[in-house]
């Protein structure tokens, strides 16, 4: 008798629970577009690596790292002390060659005459034109030979190719150089490019060729836009990011080599529902809604997937229909059917 009046206590009691007071909002589905900004730094375009053709001690470096520098300006000089005495040699070897051109040909005009006299036999006339025609190919081979000493004494000077900044050096006076190796890196002038290393999912989920807005940090006013030039086709092991290169045309002078630039880009558009962040609960681990039925008031869990996670909102992909009724208040003390009252909104 105890034990029924008990229970019948508790059901009235729970007939008499007033419905938890909640405000829902209608689902409506818009376009979702998220805009994305990182952090990149300035690089150049065109990178030039220099080096001399020749080897030797450099005597001069007169450039340094962070300097302007303008075509053909001389930014390190090797002493020309082999250069010059090879150009010497070469020189003296083109007076002996041509001297013996001159006796050639004498030889050769003196067999030519005699011959045409009836002196002289064709055997001595043709070895004086194999003559002739040996002195003319020393003098052209002594020729060349100068050329080239010539040009070797012009690349004991290291001139810059394109204006721009000098951005590394590898040579100090005094220091042995070999042909070829690298003396000096020039970032040359002209457009820059936005260097960012971009996480992977963003990279898929931006679209191709995405305008994009490059903003100095130091300066936010200082803006430019820009366009994905670059993207590598592997990924860092250490960092998981991707290089992604954007080319910035007519770049602000604001914008000097290795300044720091925030770019933004958004993603491709999806349809999806924003709701506010306290409209979110869990059903057994999974993000989910509470949705109220229209004629009974009645709640029943909903799971949703959930696309993104703004300041003060989330936005769903998946799970809800437009004009369902969501709650976006009073969530935390609901349970599965029961009856709920919606405040009105409030204007």
């Amino acid at each position: 008798m105890l034990s029924f009046l008990a229970g019948c206590q508790k059901q009235e009691a729970a007939a008499e629970r007033p419905p938890v007071m909640v405000k829902v909002a209608k689902v409506e589905l818009s376009e979702y577009a998220p805009r994305t900004s990182l952090t990149g730094v300035i690089a150049a375009r065109t990178l030039n690596n220099l080096a001399f053709r020749v080897g030797g001690r450099v005597a001069e470096r007169l450039v340094e790292v962070g300097q302007h520098v303008e075509a053909g300006e001389v930014l390190a000089r090797i002493d020309p002390q082999e250069q010059e005495s090879d150009l010497r040699s070469a020189q003296a070897d083109l007076d002996a060659a041509q001297a013996q051109l001159t006796q050639a040909t004498a030889a050769f005009d003196r067999q030519k005459t005699l011959l045409a006299q009836g002196f002289t036999t064709r055997r001595d006339y043709d070895q004086a034109e194999q003559g002739l025609k040996v002195a003319q190919g020393s003098v052209q081979a002594a020729q060349s030979a100068l050329a080239n000493a010539r040009e070797n004494l012009g690349y004991t000077e290291l001139r810059a190719t394109a204006p721009g900044v000098i951005t590394a050096r590898a040579v100090e006076a005094g220091q042995v150089v070999q042909a070829a190796q690298s003396a000096f890196t020039i970032a040359e002038d002209g457009d820059r490019d936005a260097v960012f290393n971009v996480q992977e999912t963003l990279v898929v989920r931006t679209p191709p060729d995405p305008p994009v807005t490059i903003a100095l940090v130091s300066d936010p006013e200082v803006k430019a836009a820009g366009r994905v030039r670059e993207v590598s086709p592997a990924v860092d092991p250490a960092s998981g990011s991707i290089r992604v290169k954007v080319a910035i045309a007519d770049t602000p002078a604001a914008m000097p080599l290795g300044a720091a630039v925030v770019g933004t880009v958004s993603a491709r558009p999806a349809r999806a529902v924003i709701l506010p962040w306290q409209a979110l609960t869990s059903s057994q681990g999974r993000p989910a809604v509470w949705l109220v039925d229209p004629a009974s008031r009645a709640v029943s869990m909903q799971p949703v997937d959930v696309l993104a996670y703004e300041s003060g909102t989330v936005v769903v992909g998946k799970g809800l229909e437009p004009g369902q009724s969501v709650v976006t208040a009073g969530g935390q003390l609901l349970s599965p059917g029961e009856t709920v009252e919606i405040a009105e909104a409030t204007p």
